[in-house]
């Protein structure tokens, strides 16, 4: 993938925050939420179904180093934790990545998580 804005050398180094052998997690300075991030596999593979045994491995251990971070630096009172995998699914980046994003109670969405979507009746198909 010679345009994929998660491969080499495409990642802004500046928002490498931490780092493994298999997979690196970035902030980037605009989210809207604090601490936001995502940890992406520094192979190119399209969805969270393509990653190899040593690459869930490494990103489980990435999880929990990104965990012990955020909670330091911003002390959320909770955490949405996500793949996007499809267009369909809310994929817009073609390389698989794993949504990191810290939650605060006084946020407007606080307590709205990944299913909140899902139990809308407008949101129902047709």
């Amino acid at each position: 993938m010679n345009d994929c804005k998660f491969c080499d050398p495409f990642v802004n180094p500046t928002e490498i925050v931490l780092e493994n052998d298999l997979c690196i997690f970035l902030q980037h300075e605009e989210t809207v939420l604090i601490g936001a991030g995502l940890i992406i596999p520094r192979a190119h593979h399209e969805t969270v179904f393509d990653l190899t045994p040593g690459e869930w491995v490494a990103t489980r251990e990435m999880i929990h180093q990104v965990k012990s971070l955020l909670d330091e630096t911003y002390h959320p009172d909770g955490y949405t934790v996500g793949w996007n995998c499809g267009e369909a699914g809310g994929q817009h980046v073609f390389h698989a990545h794993l949504h990191i994003i810290p939650r605060y109670k006084d946020e407007p969405f606080a307590g709205k998580g990944l299913r909140h979507w899902l139990k809308q009746e407008e949101n129902k198909r047709k």
